[in-house]
């Protein structure tokens, strides 16, 4: 990975990001050192904050939910996530 925060895998988009649960309202923050900084509304419990991240970062980049899967990170802030062939990007992404 790349002090960029993803890196391209043909089609498909490894981000980096650290989730900040429990937040006043949903967020992408932008990058921060190697990685993209979200905040999400939901708790940190009974992997509610993951199911919730993973639907934010779909409407975000405009795929189903089914195209994003957690590779890492399932349990604590920093977490891998795979998207695949996302349609749209926020900023500090550029298509590949």
């Amino acid at each position: 990975m790349t002090e960029t925060g993803y890196v391209w895998k043909g089609a498909d988009l490894i981000l980096r990001v650290r989730a900040q649960p429990r937040a006043h309202r949903d967020e992408w923050l932008g990058l921060r050192e190697d990685r993209f900084h979200v905040r999400i509304t939901a708790p940190p419990v009974d992997g509610q904050a993951n199911a919730h991240l993973r639907a934010f970062l779909a409407d975000l980049f405009g795929v189903a939910k089914s195209r994003i899967t957690l590779l890492a990170g399932e349990t604590g802030r920093d977490k891998r996530w795979r998207i695949v062939a996302p349609r749209r990007f926020p900023p500090g992404i550029k298509s590949d």
